[in-house]
Order: C-alpha cells, then sequence, then structure tokens
C-alpha cells in the first residue's frame, strides 16, 4: 500500500490556495479540501483542483439522516475526488446509505470512503463528559471504526496513536488517515492527540494530514519536503 502525504488547505479562499499551490510549480499534490475552503468556494474549487492533477480528499465530514446523507454522496461523487468522509458516529445505517450514494455518483471510479472516529481535538476526558459516552477513547474508536468496516466503508480518519491497534484489529489494508501531526518544534494548537510525522509511520498510519505545520511555514516546500522524508522513514537532523 503506498503511504500518503495530505497538505490541508484551510484557507479561506481560492486565492490563497493558488498563492500556496504556485510555490510547489508544477508538482501535483494530495490535498484536503475541508468545511473552510469548500463552504467559501463551493464544488467549483474541488474541480479545479482536479483538472490540475491534485488528488482531493474532500472532507466534509457528513453526519444526518440515511436519506440525506445518501443524496449529499451522490452528488460529491460527481466531483471526481479521491476520498471522502462522513462521521461514524452516524451508524452503520447511514454509512452503508453514504456509500451507495457514492458509488451511484462516481460509478466505477468511486472514491475511497472513510469514516471519522473521533476529532483529534477530543480527549477522553472531555468525549465522558461532553458526550456521555462511559467507555474509554480507545474503546469508542475501535467499535465506531469496526461498525465502518462492517458496512463496507475503506477506513477511518482517526489519531496515529489509535492506528496500530486498529491494523492489528482490522487489518494494514484498511485505511487509517491521521491529522494531528506535528513536527517536534511546532505548536500542537487546537490538537491534542498528536504525532510526528515519523511516529506516525512506526504506529501503522496510511496516510497523515498535515497542515499548519506546512501551510504557515516560512519556507512551505521546504517544510513539506521535511515532512516527508520523515513520513518516508528518514531521518532528519
Amino acid at each position: 500500500m503506498q503511504k500518503s502525504l495530505i497538505v490541508a488547505l484551510d484557507f479561506p479562499g481560492r486565492e490563497e490556495v493558488l498563492r500556496f499551490l504556485s510555490q510547489f510549480g508544477k508538482e501535483k499534490l494530495y490535498v484536503k479540501v475541508g468545511m473552510e475552503l469548500f463552504y467559501q468556494e463551493g464544488p467549483g474549487i474541488v474541480e479545479y483542483l482536479v483538472a490540475e492533477g491534485h488528488d482531493v480528499f474532500l472532507d466534509l465530514k457528513l453526519h444526518d439522516i440515511p436519506h440525506t446523507v445518501y443524496q449529499a454522496m451522490k452528488g460529491l461523487g460527481k466531483l471526481g475526488v479521491t476520498m471522502t468522509n462522513l462521521h461514524a458516529a452516524g451508524g452503520k445505517e447511514m454509512m452503508k446509505a453514504g456509500l451507495e450514494g457514492l458509488m451511484e455518483g462516481a460509478g466505477e471510479r468511486r472514491p475511497n470512503l472513510i469514516a471519522v472516529t473521533q476529532l483529534t481535538s477530543m480527549t477522553e476526558k472531555r468525549m465522558q463528559k461532553d458526550l456521555k459516552i462511559s467507555a474509554s477513547l480507545d474503546e469508542v474508536v475501535l467499535h465506531y471504526a469496526r461498525n465502518a468496516f462492517e458496512s463496507g466503508l475503506d477506513g477511518v480518519v482517526c489519531s496515529s496513536l489509535e492506528a496500530t491497534m486498529l491494523r492489528d484489529a482490522l487489518g494494514a489494508e484498511f485505511k487509517k488517515v491521521t491529522p494531528g501531526i506535528r513536527l517536534k518544534e511546532d505548536s500542537v494548537d487546537d490538537q491534542k492527540r498528536v504525532v510526528t510525522p515519523m511516529e506516525a509511520r512506526k504506529f501503522g498510519a496510511t496516510e497523515i494530514v498535515v497542515g499548519r505545520s506546512i501551510t504557515r511555514a516560512n519556507d512551505p516546500r521546504k517544510a513539506y519536503e521535511a515532512i516527508l522524508q520523515q513520513w518516508q522513514g528518514v531521518e532528519i537532523g
């Protein structure tokens, strides 16, 4: 399985995206379009990135009744993205409906569909207090991931700290897409469960999502290459 570095384009608009991508010349990246960018620019920014040859992870985290998710995924399936997602908390029926809609919209070239287990900004204490979930964080993540697996999805979004557990339970081919990636010298910002790119690799992540450590760097291309090297197992410094 090819491991991938996904760059989070968490920018307020198209102009900032183009300015960032211009620093990479003709290089094609695997990029994430999340709510911030999609809700400002709409499907057009996704269509542009796909037309330019970039792989796109469309990170909208759908969570609604099964019929609504089915209809939404049918539309997203037409955009030509590489991967998209929904919330595992919506349950098996919703996840199966989302997968069905995505298949109908995309046809033969269906994007990968993954489910969010628990956000990497969530701690066990906060989950138990705010969401009234009494189980441990690991138990919840594994349960949600197993539901996604049994619903036919391709993987989950999780912390790298949980990737080994999920690999052992659900296999190496089941995707473990992991945000919360930082270099040792970087601020963790609003993330709680964070690791370095090399740690993510060792823990069994299949893709990592990196935003501010690249997009806010003084030299984004240099930062990208440094993170890519670590992700590929090359010691830095």
